[in-house]
């Protein structure tokens, strides 16, 4: 698992950030200000990136956060199977499957080039 650690603060909309266990993107975050008895204090909220929940995260600005490192790779589509895609990647070639996103089905056939998204051992089409 490719991951970093940082700090809340370090954090802002669109970045990602490990909650839970799933990588998220960073819809909104608000702070506090800081009061007589303790630091400024930050609510993250968050949407997963593969299964698109909701999560958040609160705590004093400080505190530690896992930011995983995100990659994203063109890949070409083997194959079409059901509501399953096989793609090569075209760095490495190395062939996997991935399910059709919604989005795409239909529009992917055999040549195609698409856009993956990976993190924390996951993957999904992002891009046409």
């Amino acid at each position: 698992m490719s991951k970093q650690i940082g700090t809340i603060k370090d954090l802002k909309e669109g970045k990602y950030v490990i909650i839970d266990g799933e990588a998220c993107r960073v819809s909104k975050i608000t702070k506090s200000k800081p009061g007589k008895h303790g630091g400024m204090k930050a609510r993250l909220e968050a949407v997963g990136i593969f299964d698109d929940q909701k999560r958040n995260i609160m705590g004093p600005v400080s505190q530690k956060v896992e930011i995983p490192i995100i990659s994203k790779d063109t890949c070409q589509v083997l194959n079409v199977v059901g509501g399953n895609v096989q793609l090569m990647d075209m760095t490495s070639y190395e062939t996997f499957e991935l399910p059709v996103p919604k989005d795409y089905k239909g529009e992917l056939s055999q040549g195609n080039e698409v856009l993956v998204m990976g993190a924390l051992g996951q993957r999904k089409i992002i891009q046409l």
